[in-house]
């Protein structure tokens, strides 16, 4: 039977709608220098931002793709990927004036009843190019940047060549150096010294166009004493071709900042989620990453903090659901580089009919980083017998004065309480659904309660297999 798009969008998964936008610029088909030359031309670029993006290209090249990421990553075509799409003049700070077909998509989202409501900033980016960026007034008028990432290389050059590329160097993986060739949109956000951004900033991405590839490259600088949440979401329509996403988000906490950085991404199940995300953490400064990946194809994604000043604190708590025909490959990693730091790293997986969860992280304590204390705890939870999940923990501890604990438990939904909560009226689909969320409540708790409910939505759905 055939089933029109319209009709299994509405039923299996409520992003999967697109758009039919006539793009003002895009590049062919495929990766080339000429592509990678083109995509700055069009962004009147200085010089060196072309010539980094020309070294990565050049890396991306000759570096081999790794051999431990799912097999269907390591069969991507590169070359069936069109690797830059504008939708859109310009960014825009009124969302009056961004262009219809675009303003009812992130209407649809929710995005500008969210800004009214409880954000402090808002960006958008659809297909290659951010569309519109606002902050609030009385939050700009004390020097909070909040902008595109190409309209932050414009107005703040100097800070964008002192940082960019200093935390995640186009040589640092395969996929970072593709970033690094192709990168636009993205955020740029800079808080000035001891300012409190008293509510969240959120980013949202979105993939319209078919064989679309979404490299955003997101660049945050907490300066010293200041305190910052970011919270991005990502959604793309359902199609029969494959879509890519690969981010890079570089994280710098100055002496004595705080910087939480969420992600709730929700991608459709054609999208490959290949993300490289880091943070440098300064001295008493705290990073925190809450990251939570549902949907897609597969997921590449290991947030890592690496703690370069003494008493810097770093957590990770990360939770992924895989389904049907997913792979999600996902964990953190803690680098201890100086004295008397902290961290903790959680990691909470769900595989269901048939999915993979993998849990791939790093603790490791360099010489001379005395007093460190650092805890790992990885849980997966199989709600049947196809399902697996993985485990591929590395610590590496280089000096004595070190506390260090790591837990990790596999197992399945208890028999026994899914019977005692049917027999208080549940159905069994209710009663494992309840489960599963307080299973997942580390995570959830974590979040503002507009996010956490929506969450639980997410989870919800990925129960009744209606997601993705």
């Amino acid at each position: 039977m055939i089933v029109a798009r319209e009709e299994i969008v509405s039923q299996e998964y409520k992003y999967g709608f697109h758009d039919d936008v006539t793009y003002l610029v895009e590049t062919k088909v495929g990766l080339t220098r000429q592509t990678v030359v083109e995509i700055s031309g069009f962004k009147a670029e200085p010089d060196w931002m072309l010539q980094f993006r020309l070294r990565a290209y050049d890396h991306f090249l000759a570096r081999a793709m790794p051999t431990w990421v799912p097999e269907n990553v390591q069969n991507i075509d590169f070359s069936k990927i069109v690797y830059y799409r504008k939708p859109s003049e310009r960014e825009e700070k009124s969302w009056d004036d961004v262009p219809d077909k675009i303003k009812q998509t992130f209407e649809k989202l929710g995005i500008p009843e969210a800004e009214r409501k409880f954000l402090a900033g808002v960006g958008a980016q659809y297909d290659s190019e951010v569309v519109y960026h606002s902050v609030r007034e009385e939050l700009s008028k004390i020097g909070v940047v909040f902008m595109g990432m190409d309209q932050g290389l414009r107005e703040y050059p100097e800070i964008v060549k002192k940082y960019f590329g200093t935390v995640i160097p186009p040589e640092d993986n395969k996929f970072a150096a593709l970033n690094s060739a192709v990168w636009s949109g993205g955020s740029f956000v800079y808080i000035p010294k001891g300012v409190e951004v008293p509510l969240p900033l959120q980013a949202y991405f979105r993939i319209n166009g078919e064989n679309t590839g979404q490299f955003e490259r997101t660049l945050i600088i907490a300066d010293e004493g200041s305190k910052v949440h970011y919270i991005e979401g990502c959604t793309a329509p359902i199609y029969t071709t494959d879509a890519l996403h690969a981010a890079v988000v570089e994280v710098i906490a100055l002496p004595g900042a705080q910087i939480r950085y969420t992600t709730i991404q929700n991608w459709s199940r054609d999208v490959y989620n290949l993300v490289t995300k880091r943070a440098h953490a300064h001295a008493r400064s705290r990073v925190e990453w809450v990251d939570a990946n549902t949907g897609s194809r597969s997921t590449v994604k290991y947030p890592a903090i690496y703690l370069r000043g003494e008493g810097a604190t770093a957590e990770v708590i990360s939770v992924a659901f895989a389904g049907h025909g997913q792979h999600q490959d996902t964990g953190a990693k803690a680098v201890h580089l100086a004295p008397n730091t902290r961290s903790r790293i959680i990691s909470k997986s769900v595989s269901k009919d048939g999915g993979r969860s993998t849990y791939r992280g790093t603790l490791k304590v360099a010489p001379g980083a005395t007093g460190v204390v650092a805890s790992v705890r990885c849980d997966a939870l199989l709600l049947d017998e196809a399902s697996r999940s993985d485990t591929y923990p590395y610590i590496d501890i280089q000096e004595d004065d070190t506390t260090m604990t790591h837990e990790a438990t596999v197992g399945k939904v208890s028999a026994d309480q899914i019977f005692y909560l049917m027999s208080r009226g549940l159905t069994e689909n209710e009663a494992t659904n309840l489960i599963v969320q307080g299973f997942l409540e580390v995570f959830t708790k974590e979040l503002p309660m507009e996010y956490a409910i929506e969450f639980n939505r997410l989870v919800k759905m990925e129960m009744e297999g209606s997601l993705g």
